[in-house]
């Protein structure tokens, strides 16, 4: 069984993967090489066959996120290395990725360069996003949308069924493992000039990236989400109960309802981060237990 696996999603990306997929071969000649064939109707898959890796092909398109969990089932090595077919993740970096897996840590993203990315209304978004999810998550997330990362398998398939099937699967797996505990880490990449038309729609997705950041932080760090919001309903009503109080002498039925509606919202938020801990309850067990074999 090989020890990495190199999973590419593509649809439609025949262009690309013919100038990808025989550096990658000659690069990593004993490793698992996988490309995931979502739907395209171009000779994506002819060309994968023709490069000599493992092609498999969805029978319509299901999304990246579907693509990325065909792949890691699929996949038999213990590390996975994801990485878009489009040409903007160069194959050099990914012996640093690997490196500072090495390191320690779970999962490694490559972080593009500010200057890289391709257009300024998505630098704009992309830098939106890194801090709305660092607050969430409590930690420092430098490229929260990079598709272009190297996990451990057997953590990465323990959220799965978390997973997405549009374009936001890096978000929930970022977000994921910060939440679990385990170590991420970033390395510094330029991302390249994509080769053909890009498949993501900036408002349409967008908008999709912001809901599943709160649908995230909601499921693995409620508190963060549902304190500051309490705090907010509680503190609108002492402030309307002071006006009422001062202007007219009584406490009135709105000041009521936002001290009701502050107390329901933390309560949600005690209960929803009771249920999130089942999420990663058995995280701490799997790595003593593997630090265990290791020192076996």
């Amino acid at each position: 069984m090989p020890q990495l696996s190199i999973v590419v999603p593509a649809k439609n990306e025949a262009g690309s993967l013919a100038h990808l997929l025989p550096i990658l071969r000659r690069s990593y000649p004993d490793d698992e090489i996988i490309v995931v064939n979502d739907g395209s109707t171009d000779n994506t898959e002819a060309v994968c066959e023709a490069a000599k890796v493992t092609v498999v092909s969805h029978p319509y398109s299901m999304g990246n996120g579907a693509a990325i969990k065909t792949g890691a089932r699929r996949a038999t090595g213990g590390v996975l290395v994801f990485m878009d077919a489009d040409g903007q993740h160069n194959p050099a970096d990914i012996p640093a990725l690997l490196a500072k897996l090495d390191e320690g840590y779970d999962m490694v993203i490559g972080a593009r360069q500010i200057d890289t990315h391709a257009s300024l209304a998505r630098r704009v978004a992309n830098t939106f996003y890194n801090r709305l999810a660092s607050l969430m998550t409590g930690h420092n997330i430098e490229d929260l949308t990079s598709g272009f990362r190297a996990v451990r398998a057997r953590h990465f398939r323990r959220f799965l069924y978390l997973l997405p099937n549009g374009f936001s699967y890096p978000t929930t797996s970022t977000m994921a493992f910060f939440r679990s505990g385990l170590a991420v880490a970033y390395v510094p990449v330029a991302a390249r000039q994509r080769e053909g038309k890009s498949n993501i729609r900036l408002l349409k997705d967008g908008t999709r990236f912001f809901i599943i950041i709160l649908k995230i932080g909601s499921l693995f760090s409620p508190m963060r989400l549902f304190l500051p919001i309490s705090l907010m309903l509680f503190s609108t009503g002492i402030s309307y109960y002071l006006y009422t109080y001062l202007t007219v002498g009584r406490f009135t039925n709105m000041s009521m309802l936002l001290f009701v509606s502050s107390l329901l919202t933390f309560l949600i938020g005690i209960l929803s981060e009771q249920i999130s801990s089942l999420h990663y309850k058995g995280t701490a067990e799997d790595q003593r237990r593997v630090k265990r074999d290791a020192n076996s």
